[in-house]
């Protein structure tokens, strides 16, 4: 399972998405461990239930926020896990 930031990318190869979200990663990678625990003591594959992602990530590019026109307010920016400045 792999997860990054995917943004849209300027020419000269810089994010370039006004907005993204992502799984977070280490959370995914831990689940994983957990089932690969579950599986190599005996559990079968077909019966772990599927978990649904919980956490996601907010990421705000400002640089394309500015280069649009568009203020972002502060309350969407308090909630961002990241803003590319």
């Amino acid at each position: 399972m792999r997860s990054q930031h995917h943004m849209a990318s300027s020419s000269k190869g810089r994010p370039a998405g006004l907005c993204a979200t992502a799984t977070d990663l280490a959370a995914t990678q831990y689940t994983v461990g957990v089932y690969t625990g579950r599986i190599l003591k005996g559990e079968k594959p077909g019966d772990i239930p599927v978990e649904q992602v919980t956490k996601v990530q907010l990421i705000l590019n400002m640089k394309t926020a500015k280069a649009l026109g568009l203020t972002i307010p502060l309350s969407l920016l308090g909630r961002a896990d990241k803003v590319i400045e």
